[in-house]
């Protein structure tokens, strides 16, 4: 197993795909329970704000895109295209990136 990112955002995906993946703050915790319950991931984390939503996770990346098209009821196929994919290094730097962006919008 290894760590992995997978994601969309106000640049890969329209509004009517990230909509539907979104995860209001109350949902997450039921959400993180059945991601790790279903052993698609050992670990997890889901970011999820009006411009993106993000899965860190220890776990393969096939079966946790597999998860989340199940979880919100979106075909694979429809889902797909939309989403970036990172592993082990890239994922920690894309986490960073994305932290140190939004920091950057607080301060400046």
């Amino acid at each position: 197993m290894q760590l992995t990112a997978i994601g969309l955002n106000h640049q890969t995906a329209p509004l009517s795909i990230r909509e539907r993946l979104a995860f209001a703050a109350a949902a997450l915790p039921e959400a993180l329970r059945e991601l790790v319950g279903s052993r698609t991931a050992e670990e997890a984390v889901i970011l999820s704000t009006c411009n993106r939503t993000e899965l860190y996770c220890v776990g393969e990346p096939d079966d946790i895109v597999r998860w989340l098209a199940d979880y919100r009821k979106i075909p694979n196929s429809t889902l797909e295209p939309y989403l970036y994919r990172y592993q082990t290094e890239a994922a920690v730097r894309h986490a960073f990136r994305v932290s140190c962006r939004s920091e950057e919008r607080r301060v400046g």
